[in-house]
């Protein structure tokens, strides 16, 4: 079964400074990272900067669109026009579909503000208590979604192409 976890760090640098931790929990076979992003937002910037982590991933990778569409919705909603806004919740009701609820969008948007930063991370047999103990200690938050096999298959089919 995939996870997606969002890692909250209370750092704008500190989702980009797990990279190499997760590539040690890898190797330690901890956790199988099939897909991961980071989003930094310095205190003094108006939107946070996004990278996805394609060193991390492998065949299972999701599309940049997945990312680019989950990021809008999460942190641009509110500067984008009402036909983008009708598009978005379209998109919205699809990622409900596949276990990405407005209880998990909004609580991500209420604790990825400026001055932190998240990892946002689809895996497989993560070992979360051990995961969590590789972390900074008292710097790393879990907000956690499970998705079963069928949900993850949705969300490939959703951002296909």
């Amino acid at each position: 079964m995939a996870t997606l976890t969002v890692w909250k760090f209370d750092a704008p640098e500190g989702a980009a400074a797990v990279e190499d931790t997760l590539l040690q929990l890898q190797k330690q076979e901890l956790i199988k990272v099939l897909d991961a992003a980071t989003v930094s937002w310095p205190a003094e910037a108006s939107k946070p900067k996004t990278k996805q982590l394609n060193n991390l991933t492998g065949v299972g990778a999701l599309s940049g669109t997945f990312w680019g569409m989950l990021f809008g919705l999460l942190f641009l909603m509110p500067l984008l026009g009402a036909a983008v806004g009708a598009a978005a919740g379209a998109l919205g009701g699809k990622l409900a579909d596949v276990g990405i609820d407005d209880d998990f969008i909004e609580s991500v948007k209420a604790k990825v503000t400026p001055g932190t930063s998240a990892l946002f991370l689809l895996s497989e047999g993560a070992i979360v208590d051990r995961v969590r103990e590789a972390f900074p200690q008292g710097h790393a938050e879990l907000i956690q979604s499970n998705l079963d096999r069928a949900q993850e298959e949705k969300l490939r089919e959703v951002f296909a192409g």
